[in-house]
């Protein structure tokens, strides 16, 4: 029976930590995860779980001594955002290529500086090639499916990968919403218990964690991992038809909304995705025909799928709450451009700058994208070689 809630994202992830039960957390607070270590060592101590908490001294202590336990064979997971992230990124790539199926909640907030602790990408995007599977949501509701999901797609056989679950800091992470959970049974039965095949703890275990890779082997250790990320994609279908059983919710790797017809299209990642919707409602009964691409999957990044969803678009304007300071744009704007390409797309494409540092956006800006959009796909450019949206400046090519 479906259980009706009102939580944060936040709560809403902590409660489904609590349904599967992991078995050791590491983590150091940093706003605005902060609550989920809270939370989860508030059930430690009330005996609700048996998860072993460990307090460290930071964020880099945090994923090494997660690292260590998910190599002793301990299904384990940590929280973090923003410079906490940033302070892991060396142990980042150990575990991932150390092949560890750890789970990391990643509640987004700006990098420094200027220093800042609301909501962006930066964190998250400046971790996308360190190996680690990327999953965002839109909304509390997603943050819970996606974190019940994460072990079964991350510990699969063919992946073996690390695992971030990413919701935007405050908008989603300390908003309440209505959700609705599943009964702790079916989650369990779903999420299943760990049981690595090789792991330090193990009698007669043969098998070195870090060791010092050599030139004739290390190359085709980077390629096996490359293998496992796109082996991914598929375990990521199979597991949402899976959780669609007991959820009665279907995930992918994007979401399209009122995208079958439409011409122009709007790409974005995470909670802007709400607005962005009801600017499409509003537009869509005054007859114009727009859509909007949710992208769900970063990592692996499905690019030939999102080239093939984009197909009847004749403009595509593509979000980036992060800024990829390679003077064209940000890292998802970079991805798919270079897919649709690929793809011999011949929609005109701009890649849009917005919500940095948590700047608002409201509806009248996507409705101000959408019209120049469709100026776009006649030919007329008025966004610029580089636009940023809602930004304070007197220059009309700087902003939208």
């Amino acid at each position: 029976m479906a259980i009706k809630e009102r939580m944060s994202g936040n709560e809403a992830v902590a409660r489904a930590i609590k349904q599967i039960n992991p078995d050791v957390m590491p983590a150091f607070p940093i706003t605005p995860s902060t609550e989920i270590p809270q939370f989860v060592s508030n059930m430690i101590s009330n005996g609700e779980i048996d998860t072993e908490f460990i307090p460290v001294e930071s964020e880099h202590s945090s994923m090494s001594a997660a690292i260590g336990s998910e190599a002793a064979g301990a299904r384990t997971l940590t929280a973090t955002s923003s410079c906490g992230l940033a302070f892991m990124w060396e142990v980042l790539y150990v575990a991932a290529s150390n092949r560890l199926p750890i789970m990391m909640e990643v509640v987004n907030r700006a990098l420094s500086g200027p220093i800042n602790i609301n909501a962006e990408h930066s964190d998250s995007m400046g971790a996308r090639d360190s190996g680690w599977l990327q999953i965002y949501a839109e909304n509390n509701q997603e943050a819970y499916d996606n974190t019940i999901q994460a072990y079964r797609i991350a510990e699969h056989k063919d992946v073996k990968l690390p695992i971030m679950v990413c919701q935007d800091g405050f908008i989603t992470s300390h908003a309440v919403e209505n959700i609705t959970l599943i009964e702790d049974e079916p989650v369990k039965k779903f999420v299943g218990t760990y049981e690595p095949e090789h792991y330090l703890l193990k009698e007669d275990e043969t098998m070195a964690v870090g060791p010092y890779a050599i030139s004739p082997y290390c190359m085709e250790a980077k390629r096996a991992q490359a293998e496992g990320m796109r082996a991914a994609k598929q375990v990521i279908l199979d597991v949402a038809k899976e959780f669609e059983a007991i959820s009665g919710r279907r995930y992918g790797f994007f979401e399209e909304y009122c995208l079958e017809d439409a011409e122009l299209v709007l790409v974005a990642i995470g909670s802007v995705c709400g607005t962005i919707k009801d600017a499409i409602d509003q537009l869509r009964e005054q007859g114009c025909r727009v859509g909007l691409l949710k992208v769900r999957v970063f990592r692996p990044f499905p690019g030939e799928e999102m080239a093939a969803a984009l197909k009847n678009a004749k403009a595509i304007a593509i979000m980036d709450r992060c800024e990829g300071y390679n003077a064209t744009g940000g890292p998802l704007g970079a991805e798919l451009t270079a897919a649709l390409f690929r793809a011999k797309s011949t929609a005109e494409v701009v890649n849009i700058i917005y919500g940095l540092s948590g700047r608002d956006v409201k509806v009248s800006d996507v409705v101000r994208v959408y019209e120049k959009l469709e100026k776009l796909s006649k030919g007329r450019n008025e966004f610029g070689e580089y636009p940023y949206l809602g930004l304070r400046s007197e220059d009309a090519n700087d902003c939208v």
